[in-house]
């Protein structure tokens, strides 16, 4: 079983193994690809006819499959890797281990944003920023400048405690949990981490820093547990919704993938917390 564990709690090895995996999905463009797809379907609400990625209730399944797709690369270049998600609600602070020169590497430089040490960097050559929003060919981050605070338990605990996935109009307006997970109303969950990184986590391509992957492990994390909370209550819109991936149509650009296919994350991994990780 594939067990998606707290990135705080990997060990050397492990974090080596991360890194060396990431860095060959760079090397074989297969990376640079993800990137691609992500900024292409970053879609605001006036883009009616394809709002799959954000801003609309398939943001969750969309991503959780957009996550398979470069864990299943990792492993195929480290077959140990799993991804491991950032649980911002603990590791709050630039100094945390996430943010080593043995990990991630941490914040950029003051002139430019350019992030100058870990594995990352523009300096050690094997990471240049291919899919650029600003001409810029180096990966940048401003941790915490943007925005002061990430989100806290508390924060996360109110919008877990919501009753209903999502609403009508579908979008960015929408009083459901999907939306204040995803940060366009309420206490601002999953859009808040992108600002407060920085750099390129602010842009359609933000999975061109690797610390896209662990927050979205994280945000997939957080809807299972809503989903365990909320066992009777399902994925909104089910069917007859323009504009709108409901229950059963397919997520483009995948042309076999649905929301119903992606709603129970044990088909494909637990998460560390999760009774059938106990004792592995």
């Amino acid at each position: 079983m594939i067990i998606r564990k707290n990135q705080a709690a990997l060990n050397a090895d492990e974090k080596r193994a991360f890194v060396r995996a990431v860095l060959e999905v760079k090397r074989t463009g297969t990376y640079d690809r993800l990137v691609t797809t992500h900024n292409n379907f970053v879609m605001n609400d006036t883009d009616t006819t394809d709002r799959v990625a954000h801003r609309s209730p398939s943001f969750l399944p969309w991503h959780r499959r957009f996550l398979l797709e470069f864990e299943a690369a990792l492993r195929q270049a480290e077959p140990s890797v799993t991804l491991p998600y950032w649980d911002w609600t603990a590791d709050r602070t630039p100094a945390s281990s996430l943010w080593g020169p043995d990990f991630l590497g941490g914040t950029g430089r003051a002139r430019d944003g350019q992030v100058t040490d870990g594995p990352f960097s523009f300096a050690g050559g094997r990471f240049p920023i291919n899919v650029r929003v600003d001409g810029r060919g180096y990966l940048r981050r401003t941790l915490g400048a943007e925005v002061a605070a990430l989100p806290t338990r508390a924060e996360v605990d109110s919008v877990l405690a919501m009753p209903v996935y999502d609403t009508a109009p579908w979008n960015s307006a929408s009083n459901g949990f999907r939306n204040h997970m995803e940060g366009w109303r309420g206490v601002n969950l999953h859009n808040r981490v992108h600002v407060w990184v920085g750099g390129q986590m602010t842009s359609g391509a933000s999975p061109n820093d690797p610390v896209f992957w662990l927050h979205h492990a994280f945000i997939d994390k957080l809807w299972a547990e809503w989903q365990a909370l909320h066992p009777g209550s399902p994925y909104l819109p089910t069917a007859g919704t323009a504009n709108v991936v409901d229950l059963h149509d397919t997520m483009r650009p995948w042309n076999d993938v649905t929301p119903a296919d992606m709603l129970d994350h044990r088909r494909f991994y637990a998460f560390d917390t999760d009774p059938e990780a106990a004792g592995r």
